[in-house]
């Protein structure tokens, strides 16, 4: 799975939460300034290139969707971010996080808990 970068990402994030729609309803969804409609009209195409997103024709536009679940993508950032910073160690992800962000004891063993429960 390729790379996105901010701005496709941005795109993608009012995908996932829209499931489809055309750029005019992307745009509606950014926050202020609203960018101009070209400009998400090519991202959407570049993600489009990148296996991201796909579309239904309607009239003379498209409807965008995702063919990415948020979930997949996530994970994949995940595992590029612990390869890439942590030597491949999630151990070593969250002794970062405890070291860098103050986690408390208490907040661990939630985190732990709510581990086993999904598994």
């Amino acid at each position: 799975m390729k790379a996105l970068t901010k701005a496709e990402e941005e795109i993608m994030q009012v995908l996932w939460q829209l499931e489809q729609g055309n750029v005019k309803a992307i745009i509606e969804e950014l926050p202020e300034p609203k960018p101009a409609y070209n400009t998400i009209s090519t991202i959407v195409r570049i993600l489009e290139s990148k296996g991201f997103v796909d579309y239904e024709k309607q009239g003379k536009g498209h409807i965008y969707f995702p063919l990415v679940s948020k979930q997949d993508y996530s994970n994949q950032s995940l595992n590029t971010l612990v390869d890439n910073y942590f030597q491949g160690s999630f151990k070593s992800l969250v002794s970062f996080f405890v070291k860098k962000n103050d986690v408390s004891l208490n907040d661990l063993e939630a985190m732990m808990k709510e581990i086993e429960k999904n598994k």
